[in-house]
């Protein structure tokens, strides 16, 4: 075999040590926390999967469709409020913070449903509910009464003198988010209380330390139960005025009793508001401190102005409050008519507020707003899911996103969501959010799967026997199927700790470039057009090869996987979107390969 050449042992050494140099480059991080990589989907629980046949999701369903979210490649899911509950705002007006409603089980089926997902290495997060609570929750029947401690649980006020005599008038001109006044008199008390959303759902005082403290008992409590997090609700309105002064008018509509119809600067985004998250971080750090085990986290959600929402990450002194401040500018800066460079500016503008050594988030859908599909368009919801995925930091998907399910038409008379109710039979459709919330469609038989009952809480969708999970897993080529090759493209390095960058190459097409030395390149393109588009992507990396190779195509691509393309002649269709890959060549595979076991 002969003597080794002295000469090429000290090239390989080198060429080792060179490797590690390169993998160890402080610019790069070489390792990230679970949340920061992770892809979250939020489970609606009435609408996922009913194991009891009354139309009703429940915790049980979910318990035995575990195995389908580890399959699709999701690391963690929250799940809209569990707890009792009246149900005037389905689970967002909360009886009892520390137990289970009956349509959705028990506290045992609770816990056995935290032992199985953490079983298959999922993780289980609450959602919070902390601005309001029902009015049937015993805090308020005691507050209202009057009783010695909970007087001031609650916003109350005796309103303003009634110039015409009688009761007096509400304190302020303040809109609830549900249409009309924000205040509601209680004959009991006879006082008004606020509440920033429906009667039912009177508004916390957070300026009395022992509702603050409250609050902070039901995160321990739940803590203790295993949860692996929270998703904070409607975190913005925590705080209001002290001197209950009256909002501006908004200019955005002539209706008086619509919540646009006022700037809520005395209800909304107050400093107080943030100095309690980060409270909020400090007890779920201190807890981490003392139990031990994988972070916790805190997801926050607000639809407020960029330079409020940095502020939830950290304080100017370096207080961390969420880890998560949910970035809701994909739904709320883009629609139907949006250019590649409006993605761009979504893009550019979250990272511009991101304080070092944070990670951004990306979120497309909930069940607030309408569906991806039926806002953006159903031609391209492979497209939108790719792009998602494809962003640097964690990404949270919507339940039924990733087989692309769209709004369900509901009548007037299967109406149930109260912001809809609300607004009367003329208006509803505006204002409802019940056709985003319908039950999920697992497969073609009798109510798609979801129930083995005759009826569901909301009508199931007229197309599920088209779009549904097993019709997708059986499919050659399927949104449920694309959406899984991301999440797969999601575990490598480059995708984990590269470099992002959006591009917009005319009115059409975004590409998203994620780059890692010595761990190659992928390109996401997505023509967002009617048209063909032929472009060249020679300029959207350093160094790129002559031919670039799919790694990911649409199930509207006529491409396929592992198929190549001139980079200098990028040809995509209507609606078309792929990833492309830029092999690397043999002695970058050799550094590839040491890097990788170096960062394991």
């Amino acid at each position: 075999m002969g003597t080794p050449n002295p000469f090429w042992i000290v090239c390989v050494a080198l060429a080792g040590v060179l490797s590690l140099v390169a993998c160890l480059d402080l610019t790069v991080p070489t390792s990230r926390d679970w949340w920061e990589k992770a892809a979250f989907y939020q489970i609606y629980p009435r609408s996922f999967m009913d194991s009891d046949g009354d139309g009703v999701g429940d915790l049980n369903g979910i318990a035995s469709k575990l195995p389908y979210l580890k399959s699709i490649g999701v690391k963690a899911f929250w799940m809209s409020p569990i707890y009792k509950s009246p149900m005037v705002d389905f689970g967002y007006d909360i009886s009892d913070f520390r137990d289970i409603h009956e349509e959705f089980g028990t506290m045992a089926d609770f816990e056995r449903l935290v032992e199985q997902a953490h079983g298959l290495g999922l993780k289980v997060i609450m959602d919070f509910v902390p601005n309001h609570s029902s009015n049937l929750h015993e805090w308020f029947v005691k507050s209202e009464q009057r009783e010695p401690g909970y007087e001031d649980y609650y916003v109350w006020h005796d309103g303003k003198v009634n110039p015409a005599g009688g009761r007096n008038l509400p304190p302020n001109n303040w809109i609830q988010a549900f249409r009309g006044s924000a205040w509601q008199w209680s004959d009991q008390r006879q006082q008004y209380y606020l509440h920033q959303f429906t009667v039912e759902q009177p508004d916390l005082n957070y300026r009395n330390p022992t509702v603050v403290q409250e609050m902070k008992d039901v995160l321990l409590f739940w803590l203790g139960k295993g949860v692996d997090g929270f998703r904070i609700d409607a975190v913005p309105t925590l705080y209001e005025d002290t001197q209950l002064r009256d909002e501006p008018v908004s200019g955005l509509t002539d209706d008086p009793e619509d919540t646009n119809y006022l700037r809520h600067i005395y209800t909304q985004d107050l400093p107080e508001t943030v100095e309690m998250v980060y409270e909020w971080r400090e007890l779920i750090d201190a807890f981490q401190a003392e139990h031990g085990g994988d972070t916790r986290v805190i997801m926050t959600e607000a639809y407020s102005t960029l330079d409020v929402i940095k502020t939830y990450y950290a304080s100017s002194t370096g207080r961390l409050g969420s880890h998560m401040p949910f970035n809701f500018r994909l739904i709320t800066e883009v629609d139907k008519q949006s250019t590649a460079a409006d993605y761009v500016k979504v893009v550019k503008d979250w990272m511009s507020i991101l304080p070092a050594g944070q990670v951004p988030n990306w979120v497309m859908g909930n069940h607030d707003r309408p569906r991806v599909a039926t806002r953006l368009g159903e031609e391209r919801i492979d497209a939108l899911n790719m792009v998602l995925l494809s962003l640097s930091g964690a990404s949270v998907t919507y339940q039924g996103e990733e087989i692309g399910m769209t709004d369900v038409y509901i009548s007037w008379e299967d109406t149930v969501d109260p912001a809809a109710c609300n607004a009367g039979k003329d208006l509803y459709a505006e204002k409802s959010r019940d056709p985003c919330r319908t039950p999920f469609q697992w497969d073609d038989t009798a109510m798609a799967g979801f129930t083995t009952g005759s009826k569901t809480w909301l009508p199931v969708g007229e197309r599920y026997r088209e779009v549904n999970v097993q019709a997708q897993l059986a499919a050659e080529k399927s949104h449920l199927k694309v959406y899984r090759s991301m999440m797969e493209l999601r575990k490598t390095k480059t995708y984990q700790l590269g470099t992002v960058k959006a591009v917009a190459l005319g009115d059409s097409v975004l590409a998203v470039v994620r780059e890692l030395t010595n761990f190659g390149t992928y390109i996401t393109l997505a023509n967002f057009g009617s048209q063909i588009e032929d472009i060249s992507g020679i300029t959207l990396a350093d160094a790129l090869p002559a031919k670039l190779y799919f790694e990911v195509v649409s199930s509207n691509s006529h491409n396929i996987r592992g198929g190549s393309m001139a980079t200098k002649d990028i040809v995509l269709l209507p609606n078309e979107a792929f990833v492309l890959k830029a092999q690397i060549g043999p002695v970058e595979r050799v550094y590839s390969s040491i890097c990788d076991s170096w960062l394991q």
